[in-house]
């Protein structure tokens, strides 16, 4: 027996749970859950959300691998401030002024194609920002998933073709007897 919700809508069957939510709390819902299972690798949740947060994530984890290395390197010029033995910035006096004194530094860094920008602002649309990230990392709150999702699980599954999920079930929940399962990465 299909545990699903068939919703008719002109005649044409809904292809989603319905949850017993309205849209807002459902959508909601599943952005949590997928935005927990990036960050931790594994939830424990009911069988029908599982089913429903896998779709999500494998296309996700689908679109990262695709762009993980659509990037190209480019050397960029900078200028640094010269510093004296004690971290404070030199000055020379010029023309009765008072100016800092530069070095120009050669960079080299990694600019995403616009494919992999828009790949990162979909994933945007569906992650919601994480907010305790530890003290070190609190400069780069906002894309903290997104670079996960490139720079540490596209690499993982860069030769496997789709199945990035694995549902394992646990049993019957003690109060209402919906069954449990553990959503994890594979």
């Amino acid at each position: 027996m299909c545990m699903c919700a068939t919703v008719m809508i002109g005649g044409i069957m809904a292809k989603y749970r319905k949850l017993g939510k309205d849209s807002a709390a459902r959508k909601a819902l599943i952005r949590n859950q997928v935005t927990a299972l990036i960050q931790n690798d594994k939830i424990v949740t009911t069988l029908a959300r599982a089913k429903e947060v896998q779709k999500q994530v494998e296309k996700l984890i689908a679109l990262a691998v695709r762009e993980a290395d659509n990037f190209e390197t480019v050397t960029v010029s900078a200028k640094v401030a010269k510093k004296d033995a004690n971290g404070k910035r030199l000055k020379e006096v010029v023309d009765g002024k008072t100016v800092y004194l530069y070095d120009t530094v050669e960079k080299e860094v990694k600019r995403d194609s616009a494919t992999k920008l828009a790949a990162r602002k979909q994933m945007n649309k569906v992650l919601y920002v994480v907010t305790d990230v530890p003290k070190e990392a609190a400069g780069k709150k906002r894309n903290d998933l997104t670079n996960k999702l490139f720079d540490d699980i596209a690499p993982r599954y860069k030769e496997r073709n789709g199945g990035y999920t694995r549902i394992i079930k646990v049993g019957p929940r003690r109060g209402d007897g919906a069954m449990e399962v553990i959503l994890e990465l594979v």
